[in-house]
């Protein structure tokens, strides 16, 4: 199933993606819910992020040749990190280039696990029965702030908009370790592989950040992205002022976000 969640005649709801209309489901989607009969067509609704997670955790350098490109060594455990819940975006939202570092703002295109009931300390063999489906993320960063003028990546990873997420969570999902993943610039190919290229997979780095903290029902995990980034292209590639940015992931969709130097009504 396609979850949404959507506005609709002044109020927010969650809905199934039937076609080309969106069915309402009452109740929580990560405990008992209704698909009812009240249907709204797509071109009629605004989305918004599938999900307002209490926490946006992320790993970083957890494709092989990504880590390659950037130089560094392939880590030993799972890089976490964490973004702030208020840079999350909307499908079809607008990503602002901060005014305090708009010079360096990059790509990543991820594979989202959405996590549908508590986890702590779960086993890697149990971990996906803890997942409630996935979504294609854009963990957006600025380059300047997480490697140079801060000693950690919390500000460049976290400005409002940075984390674009959508367009909807696929929950029918067999094999997240096998998916092929793009990032197109302004159309033009920038990443292109397959989770298969994953240090760690979906299990382990499930398994790995429930035994450090509890996995609540709405927790996003973003599991890392491919090599071809900006900021280890020569000459380098950051978004701009007017640019689309678009992620995909197979059997899930495309997200695509505008690139803007001003702030614009959502």
């Amino acid at each position: 199933m396609k979850f949404i969640r959507f506005e609709a005649d002044n109020k927010i709801c969650y809905g199934v993606v039937d076609g080309q209309i969106a069915k309402r489901v009452s109740g929580d989607i990560f405990g008992v819910y209704e698909v009812t009969g009240d249907v709204f067509n797509l071109t009629d609704i605004r989305l918004l992020a599938p999900v307002t997670p209490p926490n946006i955790i992320a790993i970083g350098l957890n494709y092989r040749k990504h880590a390659s490109e950037t130089g560094a060594a392939e880590p030993p455990r799972p890089v976490i990190f964490l973004k702030a819940t208020t840079s999350l975006l909307a499908p079809g939202g607008v990503i602002v280039l901060p005014e305090i570092a708009p010079d360096e703002v990059d790509y990543e295109a991820e594979l989202c696990v959405v996590i549908g009931r508590e986890a702590k300390g779960v086993s890697e063999e149990d971990a996906l029965s803890y997942v409630f489906g996935y979504m294609c993320g854009n963990d957006v960063s600025a380059r300047d702030c997480q490697t140079r003028l801060d000693a950690q990546w919390a500000r460049g990873k976290s400005f409002d908009t940075f984390c674009p997420v959508g367009p909807h969570i696929e929950t029918n999902i067999a094999d997240p370790d096998n998916l092929n993943i793009y990032s197109r610039l302004n159309g033009n190919i920038m990443q292109s592989s397959n989770t298969r290229d994953m240090i760690f997979s979906v299990r382990q780095i499930i398994s790995y950040c429930s035994r450090s903290m509890t996995l609540l029902p709405g927790t996003l995990i973003m599991t890392g992205t491919p090599e071809g980034v900006g900021f280890a292209r020569k000459p380098p590639v950051f978004l701009r002022d007017g640019d689309t940015i678009e992620i995909g992931v197979e059997n899930i969709g495309s997200l695509i976000n505008k690139v803007s130097a001003h702030w614009r009504a959502q």
